[in-house]
């Protein structure tokens, strides 16, 4: 059970039942944190009464797919982030809906690929600044999920990089494993970018100072950390979306660029192959020609054939059409 409960600043308490919650929350100077992770709509109902929850913002919880975003309800917020997981090379966010009070948060996590453990484990790395009440508790939350973004967008800027390399070497052994390498990647970037490019008016609403909820002198410096962080990952998402669409223009540009080197190679050998067809084609004439029936016609015409031919190659090689 992920629960937790700070007095004055101070963990007194974790792992107790979330039926307790309600007896904690009724005392001002505690704060009290609790996780659930796909919870049935009866449960949430439920806390969301004791809590005075919004049902709107409830709703919300079990509606997929939303954006992220802050919504500023009369005691509470309502925020919506997301936790970036790859499986199987993919990227697959996981929605984290935020419950904020005056002196309670709650957590509701899409599935267990969130890690709650590394967000605890923040809190307590930074447990001086836990008298902060919720504030706290938020800024610990926020900082995990945008730093996982960032790591995660520097992940894809070396896979990119590398990609732009591969493109020059030699021996491409599997194009096919590139192209697909290059779609991957760019459709991880794109997925990245639907949920990191709106966590700039997330944290932009929170450090507006008529937020009561979270307006903390002491904190703003940590929020506005967070925020840098957050515009560092959507320019850097930016990035990585001009490289891969650089990488694609040059490897549609190389495959032009093959296939006309194909082309002119195999135009260069019609043309040598079409001289001894030609002049093996007199032959097959009904009109007598020179050297008709004659031993010197014969090595005439094979010693023309060789000529020409040989002549034909030397001008396209040294025109790099072979």
């Amino acid at each position: 059970m992920h629960t937790r409960l700070y007095r004055n600043g101070v963990l007194e308490k974790e792992g107790f039942p979330i039926e307790e919650v309600s007896d904690h929350v009724a005392d001002p100077d505690n704060t009290v944190w609790f996780d659930l992770c796909s919870p049935a709509p009866e449960d949430l109902a439920v806390i969301g009464r004791e809590l005075g929850l919004h049902e709107l913002a409830v709703e919300d919880v079990f509606t997929g797919h939303q954006r992220p975003k802050v919504d500023v309800y009369d005691n509470h917020l309502f925020i919506t982030v997301y936790g970036v997981h790859l499986h199987q090379a993919r990227l697959d966010p996981v929605e984290v809906d935020v419950f904020v009070t005056a002196n309670a948060m709650v957590t509701v996590r899409e599935s267990a690929h969130f890690d709650i453990g590394e967000v605890t484990r923040r809190w307590d790395a930074a447990s001086r600044l836990a008298g902060h009440g919720v504030t706290f508790l938020l800024h610990g939350l926020l900082d995990y999920v945008v730093d996982s973004q960032l790591d995660l967008v520097q992940d894809l800027d070396a896979r990119a990089e590398a990609l732009e390399e591969s493109l020059f070497e030699e021996n491409v052994r599997d194009g096919r494993e590139l192209q697909r390498g290059m779609y991957e990647l760019r459709k991880n970037t794109t997925r990245l970018r639907k949920i990191a490019m709106p966590m700039r008016e997330v944290l932009g609403t929170l450090l507006r100072r008529d937020q009561d909820l979270v307006a903390d002198p002491v904190m703003a410096p940590y929020y506005e950390d967070v925020y840098d962080h957050v515009l560092r990952t959507t320019e850097w998402v930016a990035e990585v979306r001009d490289m891969l669409g650089n990488a694609r223009e040059t490897r549609l540009a190389q495959q032009g660029f093959r296939l006309n080197e194909i082309m002119k190679r195999i135009t260069s050998w019609a043309a040598i192959i079409a001289v001894p067809t030609m002049i093996t084609g007199f032959y097959g004439q009904n009109v007598p020609y020179p050297g008709a029936g004659q031993s010197w016609g014969f090595w005439f015409s094979t010693l023309l054939v060789a000529f020409t031919s040989v002549a034909l190659y030397s001008v396209f090689k040294k025109k790099d059409w072979l």
